[in-house]
């Protein structure tokens, strides 16, 4: 086997996808579910969809005209994601039940022994394509086990559960809870909000795409084009509040507060919801609707932070006892430390989460020293305030062009050299030190707390990620070939 791909949401998918267009149908990609989609297939809580415009949040070699509206919702994308693996031909080298249990460099045979549920596969080249907001993260707080009630992560949703005339608690408010939140409201007999830090939110521009619309989209194909390439430099614009313009981080935070104070007119309320950290320390987000839900009678806003969990609810910091029925956890997921790489052992048995202990880094937010012929897709510094797509398909690009580029020239390994790899992370340093997200007064999952150095995050424009990391040089790379012993 020449190629194992790790993985079937978005990533996956145009990796595999890729191959195929270059005539390699020598790959298999390795799915631990039953279904392929990555986040998309498992976030199924009411009112999930994206935050990013569908007509931008989605490929540039598979334009979808019938997009029914400005965001996507997520049965709409996850269907999107199955016709594209299916018209590409990717589905028919899909493994599902799949779960990768360890993956080894084999330094004698030079190449990865994989062993998953299904067996062990042998290749040649590793890709991981698990991204980081593959697995769910609980607060690790006392009497978990305890709970007599229905206990899940929003992206573990119980599609079973009978939210109606429920005493419910939601814990974070972030992009899931946002979401969650007006929806549950609607039928919660109450619904108690439990908020660690409020997000700065901005209106929504949300609407249907009309019939007739969707039709120009389809005979007039340029006219698509055009509304992507408007959404994509309406996204690198907002880059430009990360980089501490004040003037315009300012502006930002009004036209927000202007948003809250237009749907919250109590001042206790208004005060509990207004974020105490710079706009763009943390992900913003978009909602029309989560303000609102806030003025039901049947919903209320905790900001003590939690202390426990017992049988019957959640206690806080001052003392209270909230009786709950079914509790939510809106907490994100393992971003900073991905799970993947606890799975991983390059030369000499390296662990990938030892070398990444403080903090991860990748040349190209690809390519780890010690790990040969291994590409991390959507790792280290790959992520953005425009469409992740977007970076995916840039990604994509480099790491196909190093595998034709082994195929080529005899290669037998390939590996990223410490001083490149470190090279670049200094380089992320340097970029990244002006940014909100270090200098925004908050915590966020970009930035490891191991390190302190922004790990998650692209510190630049997407544009400027096109550019430097989307084709492969062996420059910073050291290469066996198989007629020479090293070069």
């Amino acid at each position: 086997m020449a190629t194992l791909i790790v993985g079937s949401g978005f990533a996956g998918i145009a990796m595999g996808r890729q191959l195929l267009v270059d005539g390699d149908d020598d790959f298999l990609i390795l799915e631990r579910a039953s279904g392929i989609g990555g986040t998309w297939r498992d976030n199924i809580y009411p009112g999930c969809a994206c935050d990013v415009p569908s007509h931008l949040y989605s490929y540039s070699f598979a334009l979808n005209p019938e997009w029914s509206r400005v965001h996507a919702t997520q049965p709409e994308i996850l269907a999107y994601m199955e016709r594209v693996a299916e018209e590409s031909g990717v589905i028919g080298h899909v493994r599902l039940n799949a779960d990768v249990l360890a993956a080894a460099w084999d330094d004698d045979a030079e190449e990865w022994l994989v062993d998953t549920t299904r067996g062990r596969f042998v290749a040649r080249n590793l890709i991981t394509a698990s991204g980081h907001l593959s697995d769910p993260k609980l607060p690790e707080l006392e009497g978990l086990a305890t709970f007599r009630g229905e206990l899940f992560h929003s992206a573990r949703w119980n599609p079973d559960a009978d939210f109606k005339g429920k005493r419910i608690g939601v814990v974070g408010t972030g992009a899931s809870a946002v979401q969650i939140v007006p929806e549950i409201a609607k039928v919660a007999s109450q619904l108690t909000v439990f908020q660690r830090s409020a997000p700065w939110i901005r209106p929504r521009a949300e609407r249907e795409y009309t019939v007739a619309e969707r039709r120009m989209f389809a005979r007039a194909p340029e006219t698509l084009l055009q509304i992507r390439a408007d959404m994509y430099w309406g996204a690198e614009a907002l880059f430009l509040e990360k980089r501490l313009d004040l003037s315009l981080i300012d502006t930002a935070e009004q036209t927000a507060l202007a948003h809250l104070a237009d749907q919250i007119h109590d001042p206790e309320l208004l005060e509990k919801l207004t974020p105490d950290y710079r706009f763009g320390c943390k992900r913003t987000l978009r909602s029309n609707d989560y303000y609102p839900a806030f003025l039901r009678p049947n919903v209320s806003l905790v900001t003590d932070a939690i202390t426990r969990v017992t049988e019957v609810g959640l206690t806080t910091m001052d003392g209270s006892l909230h009786e709950l029925d079914v509790i939510i956890f809106a907490t994100g997921f393992e971003a900073a430390d991905m799970p993947i790489a606890h799975r991983i052992r390059g030369r000499g048995g390296e662990l990938l989460a030892d070398h990444w202990s403080g903090g991860e880094q990748a040349l190209a937010g690809l390519s780890v020293h010690g790990f040969p012929n291994m590409f991390v897709l959507n790792g280290p510094n790959s992520s953005i305030v425009a469409s992740i797509i977007f970076m995916i398909e840039c990604q994509v690009s480099y790491a196909s062009g190093a595998l034709r580029y082994a195929r080529e020239h005899g290669v037998r390994w390939m590996e990223a050299t410490q001083e490149a790899e470190d090279a670049f992370g200094a380089d992320i340093d340097r970029r990244a030190e002006s940014t909100v997200w270090l200098k925004g007064d908050c915590d966020n999952w970009y930035v490891d707390e191991r390190s302190g150095r922004l790990t998650a995050l692209w510190p630049d424009f997407a544009r400027r990620f096109l550019i430097e990391n989307s084709h492969f040089s062996p420059h910073g790379y050291e290469v066996s070939h198989r007629s020479v012993e090293r070069v």
